[in-house]
């Protein structure tokens, strides 16, 4: 038996053919109603296979990231009532809502769940709602009242923003249900003087419970890791869930080169979308900003600013986290932090192949491999579709490679611990 959600709906174009005692989401079948798909069930063997999207590396030919493509099974015939599972209706959820009905822009009715009502979750839930592509978001915090608390106060923001989002808060995961996307904030802050690492056997309890509670109530699902030290708990969250590693995704990259943006921004008296950068590497001491990429209104960026200026901006972005605890003394970022989730959560929602780094399990690219580290990656609604290599030099491979290495010694670590 299979369960289809509705990301299967949005690839399907015209038809989406199931088997025999498979399951459609609800969700699923209001996306069909909404996009014209038909859902037929019969038999197998035929044409009109449809093959859901994989990931692979963008030179050398076609190589897997994480599990293969799955297959439906071609069939004919209507969709009988009982393959519509009662039991994966969610909670509270919103009826369906077409574009010629509700006017105008419509949620497209996918769902997102964010674990962890702290700071970055609750900036998180808010740039996803008021982007207003997704029917309902779900916040999830193990405080009683706390989510719920939040979710009321981001639901009467609607009224100054004017995003028709749902928002709920749940205690637990279960209570939560099916989500196409889950965010994991979820886990201690640092404090002033501890480093990201500091933090590895006190989050990995947290984070493995929820990828393996996530796995359950939400196979389909891409999780964004987001919990600090962000490249090890994004492959131990990926080992817990049993998820192919091109649905467990961690977010560092985008916010590592949001930060270096703005910086470089400010000493340039540019705009930060004059200035192209890419951070890769480990969301820690071992960042990799290479330079070979970076520019300021089209030119070179060590020409504009000169490469001391440049370096010691590198080294501001790479210890930005840090800046941040010392002045908050209590607490971490959470602003660019959520924002950069929401981010990312967007680009997949909106299946453009759009390309931004991110904590990826390595597939040979760039000479490394078996290793959750900083890369470019093309995102779809999957997760990722390939990884990206770019024109690096040597020595910047070479530094891609280091960090690799310090964060598979950190993950020996880890695993000795537990």
């Amino acid at each position: 038996m299979r369960v289809w959600g509705a990301e299967a709906v949005e690839a399907a174009q015209s038809e989406l053919r199931i088997a025999p005692g498979d399951l459609v989401t609800p969700l699923a079948r209001e996306r069909a109603a909404d996009l014209g798909v038909k859902i037929v069930t019969g038999g197998s063997g035929g044409p009109g296979r449809l093959r859901l999207p994989g990931a692979a590396r963008s030179s050398g030919g076609a190589r897997p990231l994480g599990a293969k493509p799955q297959s439906a099974i071609n069939v004919s015939g209507p969709v009988p009532d009982q393959a519509v599972s009662g039991a994966l209706y969610r909670r509270g959820a919103p009826a369906s809502r077409s574009r010629s009905a509700a006017g105008g822009r419509a949620a497209t009715g996918g769902r997102v769940m964010v674990v962890g009502a702290g700071h970055v979750g609750m900036i998180t839930a808010a740039r996803l709602a008021e982007a207003d592509v997704f029917g309902e978001i779900v916040l999830v915090d193990v405080v009683e009242g706390l989510a719920a608390g939040i979710a009321l106060d981001l639901t009467h923001t609607a009224g100054l923003s004017g995003f028709r989002t749902r928002i709920t808060g749940m205690v637990t995961v279960e209570d939560a249900g099916p989500a196409d996307y889950v965010v994991i904030t979820a886990g201690r802050a640092r404090q002033p003087g501890m480093s990201r690492s500091d933090l590895v056997a006190v989050n990995a309890a947290i984070v493995g419970d929820i990828a393996a509670r996530v796995a359950e109530v939400a196979p389909a699902a891409v999780l964004v890791v987001v919990t600090n030290p962000l490249d090890e708990m994004t492959q131990h969250a990926w080992r817990a869930s049993g998820l192919p590693p091109a649905r467990v995704i961690g977010m560092a990259g985008v916010l590592d080169t949001a930060r270096f943006r703005a910086l470089a921004a400010q000493a340039a008296g540019l705009r930060p979308g004059q200035v192209q950068a890419v951070a890769l590497g480990s969301h820690d001491n071992e960042m990799v900003i290479p330079l070979s990429q970076a520019s300021a209104a089209g030119r070179p960026l060590t020409e504009v600013l000169g490469e001391t200026a440049v370096t010691a901006i590198v080294t501001r972005a790479r210890d930005s986290g840090a800046e941040v605890v010392s002045l908050l003394k209590q607490g971490s970022a959470f602003m660019a932090p959520g924002a950069s989730a929401a981010r990312m959560v967007l680009a997949m929602a909106a299946d453009s192949g759009e390309t931004l780094p991110a904590a990826v399990l390595a597939d040979g690219s760039y000479g490394i491999e078996g290793v959750y580290v900083g890369l470019p990656a093309r995102l779809g609604r999957g997760g990722v579709r390939e990884i990206v290599e770019l024109a690096l030099t040597p020595g910047e491979v070479a530094e891609l490679r280091q960090a690799a290495d310090r964060i598979k010694e950190r993950l020996g670590v880890l695993a000795a611990a537990s």
